[in-house]
């Protein structure tokens, strides 16, 4: 079940990344914005590659997620997750978005279309496999072919991250599967995940689990560090996940209501947020922000 908050249309840049890893391609697409000091401890990667000790937080720290746009964060703030194209925040736990497992809407789907056609998901018809909620055409990770060339495009994402000095990654849309027409399975998401983890341990990022409470017990095989999740109080997962990762949960609820019982029940174990659904900038309209 995925329980998404809104995404902003992003343009197309070319990215360069100075690092030892390069981009296969000619290009790649924009930021991943819509659509995330803690106390913390080293803790050691255990996905499939060598383990590589990364910073994981502590939770029932005072969180932010600001998908919709950076903006300096409430005083009381101790972790914040941001789209990869903005800047890490310093003195905080900096959580980096990346939306893995789909493409963006808009400009993003032509640079796809136009350079790696043969990574968007199609169904029998041939047609694109779409994200209705959001019109973000998912991305194949159905082979072991398809999933290397996916991580010559999105590993260097992650590299990103590490060379702007985040502490993790966030991989949005793991359970893309559930939208992929029985395209795409399970195995498929972990496989590719794996993938992901390693080459965030690799970077000494930290990675984290985005919803998906049916991939919780392979989390140690694929190697997430920690959850962010969002309304896992209103959906009655906060349980599944205190129990996968303790105290390292960021949960992020989208209704009063949902934020006071979330609050009542796990308020003393888990980081809860209260962020309006299109998760807006500080200073506009609708923007919403708590945390228990």
């Amino acid at each position: 079940m995925t329980h998404f908050p809104s995404r902003a249309v992003l343009t197309v840049v070319i990215l360069t990344v100075g690092l030892a890893t390069a981009c296969s391609t000619t290009g790649s697409p924009q930021g991943d914005s819509p659509r995330k000091p803690a106390h913390t401890g080293a803790t050691t990667g255990s996905g499939a590659g060598a383990p590589t000790e990364v910073r994981a937080p502590t939770a029932n720290a005072a969180f932010d997620y600001q998908l919709g746009g950076a903006y300096p964060p409430p005083g009381k703030v101790r972790a914040v997750s941001r789209d990869r194209e903005a800047k890490p925040v310093d003195g905080l736990y900096n959580i980096c978005y990346v939306n893995a497992f789909q493409t963006q809407p808009g400009e993003a789907v032509t640079w796809w279309k136009k350079h790696h056609p043969e990574l968007l998901l199609k169904n029998d018809d041939g047609d694109l496999v779409i994200d209705a909620d959001w019109s973000e055409p998912l991305l194949d990770i159905s082979t072991a072919a398809k999933r290397t060339a996916l991580m010559n495009i999105v590993g260097p994402w992650i590299d990103g991250c590490a060379a702007a000095h985040y502490d993790a990654v966030e991989p949005d849309n793991l359970d893309s599967y559930e939208r992929s027409e029985g395209k795409l399975t399970p195995q498929h998401a972990a496989a590719f995940a794996r993938l992901l983890a390693d080459r965030a341990h690799q970077r000494h990022l930290a990675i984290a689990q985005k919803n998906t409470a049916d991939l919780l017990p392979q989390r140690a095989r694929i190697g997430f560090d920690f959850a962010v999740v969002e309304e896992c109080g209103r959906y009655k997962e906060c349980p599944e996940f205190s129990d996968a990762y303790g105290d390292k949960v960021f949960d992020i609820e989208y209704t009063k209501k949902d934020f006071a019982d979330a609050c009542r029940a796990w308020g003393k174990d888990l980081s809860i947020t209260l962020r309006d659904r299109d998760v807006r900038p500080a200073g506009t309209d609708g923007y919403t922000y708590q945390s228990c």
